[in-house]
């Protein structure tokens, strides 16, 4: 990619994005595929011709959303070479513009994980564990240089990780804070999180 930073405004096929509409407005249980056949523009056997159930729909709209968010991050870690602070950085923003450019796909992979099928669950939670990782390897490695004092790495990735997550339920791009403005903002609160220029904290005990 030639830009971690950039999303296309939209990259699903015209099928997807519109389940996407309609388990957004109307959840997984509450849409029929009559519904993302209007929606689509397409008759219902139009639907099936691409894709075999309103589950196939799902885990597809998921799959490409999860992969898109790991190839950014991906990209962001290998862009900031070997600089922990920089990885970390880097991680938080591309996380933070990810939950906003793709705000409907954020809420539907994770308000309908409770209707994935076990095979689609398993695949996403893989997903969502891979997202995780990198997030705690970026926070790891900024305590082992001493740049982070956290004593506690894994919550800490958990809480920036939860920080992130939660732009999609409230950022609008018309409201008063400009991308940027919330990119500066959340990196604050997730240098916060680490301990980021702190002197190290205490080992915990026991």
């Amino acid at each position: 990619m030639s830009d971690w930073r950039e999303f296309a405004p939209d990259p699903l096929p015209p099928v997807l994005t519109a389940a996407l509409a309609v388990f957004a407005r109307h959840g997984y249980h509450g849409a029929s595929i009559r519904m993302i056949a209007e929606e689509a523009g397409l008759s219902v056997p139009g639907i099936y011709h691409h894709y075999r159930s309103k589950q196939a729909l799902l885990a597809a709209v998921v799959d490409t959303a999860m992969a898109e968010m790991l190839a950014h991050t991906g990209a962001a870690v290998e862009d900031a070479g070997s600089c922990a602070v920089t990885r970390f950085d880097n991680v938080v923003e591309c996380l933070a513009r990810f939950h906003m450019a793709r705000r409907d796909q954020a809420f539907v992979a994770s308000s309908e994980m409770r209707s994935m099928e076990p095979d689609v669950r398993a695949h996403h939670i893989g997903q969502r564990d891979a997202q995780q990782q990198m997030i705690e390897d970026v926070v790891r490695a900024g305590v082992e240089s001493g740049d982070f004092a956290s004593a506690y790495p894994e919550d800490a990735a958990r809480a920036v990780s939860s920080l992130c997550v939660s732009i999609a339920s409230w950022y609008r791009p018309d409201g008063p804070l400009t991308a940027d403005d919330v990119v500066a903002r959340h990196l604050d609160f997730a240098r916060g999180m680490v301990g980021a220029g702190r002197a190290p904290s205490a080992a915990p005990v026991g």
